[in-house]
């Protein structure tokens, strides 16, 4: 399953069940996990530390 695909499914839920709101809670933490990510996987991780 794809990228795109679990989005487009989400964005259907989030339409379909009226939970719309849950759509700017997403936006803002969907930067912070990928963040995380990278902070744990690669040799920026002691730069990104020093921001928290």
């Amino acid at each position: 399953m794809s990228k795109f695909e679990v989005m487009s499914q989400f964005w259907h839920f989030m339409r379909i069940h009226k939970k719309l709101w849950m759509a700017p809670l997403i936006i803002f933490l969907m930067p912070f996990g990928i963040l995380f990510v990278l902070a744990k996987s690669s040799a920026i991780a002691p730069f990104i530390y020093t921001l928290f």
